[in-house]
């Protein structure tokens, strides 16, 4: 989503500037914390941003165990989407207008530790209604989903990553759900990008090689998986990293969280591994003749580590990597929290870490953008233990 820019801003939430912390260094980014909702729920399972009410302002997304629930931007008035809608738990959510009509609808899956239902959400009659809810599938285990062109059709298909196997006799069912013309009653054709792969924690959408062509990057207990199209119809595997060494087993080994940035003109891709883990990975691009990216580990000190963001938030050409994790950590600043990692070379091996929050969210997912149109990309992130949503506003670097 590109950033948008506000025209005014609320300053009716409690507000501070985050202080140094000793065992962390000086951040170079300061950042405000603003406490949206201090117990949206008993679990913040995701966060997202879109534009709901079509103000051309990013509002925020969170997802609970049996709500959904949207933050209006610029007053941050919370407003209910569905609640007690689906079965229990929601995990996961994707914005795309999906009917046609110009307005944002939602994909969600729930019930993801018994059945895995799949549906899609449309507004009711005004935005303090609740919404309705449609079907398209059921797929067992169902934890991420995200929107992506990886068909090639021109049209994005919404791809699935399921946690562990269910159907499939040999991994889990990376599956990519195509839109048909009538998608409130027709049947939403699925594909198969891949069955071979288990514990597959979470997945990444984009134009990885800049060849115009949607890809996913997959992070599972095997590694990391690039997918793109090939010209006859099928899927193109290859293996960037083994992720945390070992021999493959569910949160011991490979990765857990994936995105892409950059350091100047090169491609990174930074991860949490294992799943649920607790480094810190930035992985750069091979050298000629490697078969695998280059693993930086720069963090060996989270606890259940389950949340990675990349923006350039001091301008420098250079992208941050942004951690959250949910449980306390083994070294100082302990967490749980929100923190950023700073390249001190353009070769992504050395790293300054810094406090973002640390103690005050055990963070379970978060998202980056500019909120309040200042030009400064921002972080909203949600809870599991402390139950709440948070944004922390750039006031750029130092």
């Amino acid at each position: 989503m590109k950033h948008l820019r506000s025209t005014c801003w609320a300053a009716s939430f409690w507000t501070m500037l985050l202080p140094i912390m000793a065992g962390a260094a000086e951040p170079d980014v300061q950042f405000e914390t603003k406490v949206l909702d201090a117990n949206v729920g008993n679990i913040c399972y995701a966060v997202s941003v879109a534009d709901v009410d079509g103000d051309k302002l990013p509002d925020i997304v969170a997802v609970t165990e049996n709500r959904v629930v949207w933050f209006q931007n610029p007053t941050w008035k919370l407003r209910v989407i569905i609640e007690n809608q689906t079965e229990r738990d929601n995990v996961c959510i994707a914005p795309q207008d999906i009917d046609g009509d110009g307005k944002i609808d939602f994909a969600l899956g729930a019930g993801w530790t018994k059945i895995g239902t799949l549906q899609w959400l449309t507004r009711g009659a005004s935005l303090d209604e609740k919404w309705h809810v449609h079907y398209i599938n059921t797929e067992g285990w169902l934890h991420r989903a995200r929107w992506g062109d990886i068909l090639g059709t021109g049209k994005p298909q919404l791809v699935i990553s399921p946690l562990n196997k269910t159907t499939a006799p040999q991994g889990v069912r990376l599956l990519a759900f195509e839109i048909p013309s009538q998608p409130k009653t027709d049947k939403w054709q699925a594909t198969a990008l891949d069955e071979q792969l288990n514990a597959m924690h979470n997945h990444w959408m984009g134009d990885f090689d800049g060849d115009g062509k949607t890809d996913a990057l997959v992070a599972c207990m095997e590694g990391v998986f690039l997918f793109q199209k090939k010209a006859d119809g099928g899927f193109l595997k290859i293996q960037l990293s083994q992720g945390e060494p070992g021999t493959p087993k569910a949160q011991v080994t490979g990765a857990g969280e994936i995105k892409v940035g950059k350091l100047g003109s090169k491609r990174i891709i930074t991860t949490v591994e294992p799943m649920h883990g607790t480094s810190v990975v930035v992985y750069t691009e091979p050298a000629a003749g490697e078969k695998f990216w280059t693993r930086n580990v720069i963090d060996k000190t989270l606890v259940r580590g389950h949340a990675v963001g990349l923006a350039d938030f001091n301008k420098d050409g250079r992208d941050e990597v942004v951690i959250g994790h949910s449980d306390k950590g083994t070294g100082m600043p302990q967490g749980p929290g929100v923190f950023l990692y700073t390249s001190e070379d353009a070769d992504g091996k050395a790293w300054k870490k810094s406090i973002i929050d640390n103690g005050g969210i055990a963070t379970e997912d978060l998202v980056i953008e500019d909120f309040n149109g200042d030009g400064r990309p921002d972080i909203a992130a949600g809870g599991r233990a402390t139950h709440n949503v948070k944004l922390y506003l750039s006031q750029g670097a130092k």
